[in-house]
């Protein structure tokens, strides 16, 4: 063979770049033993890069804790969690590729005692059981139905962290508001920071399922209105919130409909 053949030859590729390719395309970009898995992506070191940015302000130890990672895509944050030593870890999505990626991803890394299932974020309640912390990461704007999603997680899986983020669009203040207005009153909704859940019809950065998109003051609205107290926002989008009394529970349930389970 010659040089100019031996160049041409293409190297080998590993049984582990094998397989991470095989469940491509990857969101999150892992160092999997020095291959990542998605090298080329549009964020860079997605979410690494993020995840160091608000991770000092997340509990080092969760010794003795149990976490629920909803919405888990590749894993990244269950075994971010699992690495802090928390007892239990259930990461839930309702794409079969991406569970498919996150066993592989805690495989590799040497966290296979996290268990990862198949569980729409409607359906939580037939987990039957709480968690001290709930990730809620880069979901809500992907839902039909977010508020419900907030109110499900409080009624069933929340017992007292919760870390949200949500994409945010529109103005970045907060509008200091009344406890109640006249029926007269519409000129504060013309006021940019008042709480706006900003709907898309079609699609948002190409994607279909950017269904919602929250401003700044909505994202914290809905999560006071679901029963969660925000302890302090950690980074931009991204909040560490507390299980708190519900506004208003003394007239009933917000979930709209039972566990599924509860109802059979």
């Amino acid at each position: 063979m010659s040089t100019a053949e031996a160049k041409l030859r293409a190297v080998p590729k590993s049984d582990l770049e094998e397989r991470i390719e095989s469940l491509a395309p990857w969101f999150h970009n892992i160092d999997l033993n020095g291959v990542r898995t998605a090298p080329d992506h549009f964020l860079g070191d997605y979410p690494g890069a993020k995840f160091k940015r608000f991770a000092p302000h997340l509990p080092k130890d969760l010794s003795g804790k149990s976490v629920l990672d909803i919405g888990c895509n590749a894993g990244f944050y269950s075994i971010e969690m699992k690495r802090r030593g928390a007892d239990r870890v259930l990461g839930i999505d309702s794409d079969e590729r991406y569970l498919a990626q996150a066993r592989l991803a805690s495989e590799v890394l040497g966290h296979d005692d996290i268990d990862f299932a198949k569980v729409d974020v409607y359906d939580v309640g037939a987990i039957g059981e709480k968690f001290d912390l709930v990730i809620f990461m880069g979901v809500l704007y992907h839902l039909r139905h977010p508020l419900l999603a907030l109110d499900l997680i409080r009624e069933h899986v929340a017992r007292d962290m919760l870390l949200f983020q949500s994409m945010q669009r529109g103005s970045k203040f907060v509008l200091e508001l009344d406890e109640d207005y006249e029926f007269a009153e519409e000129a504060i909704f013309f006021e940019s920071s008042y709480p706006k859940l900003h709907f898309v019809e079609r699609e948002y950065s190409d994607d279909w399922t950017n269904w919602w998109v929250p401003n700044r003051a909505c994202s914290e609205a809905m999560l006071r209105s679901a029963g969660f107290s925000i302890d302090k926002r950690i980074e931009e989008e991204v909040y560490l919130c507390r299980v708190a009394d519900r506004p208003y529970a003394k007239f009933g349930s917000a979930v709209v409909y039972p566990a599924r389970e509860a109802a059979r």
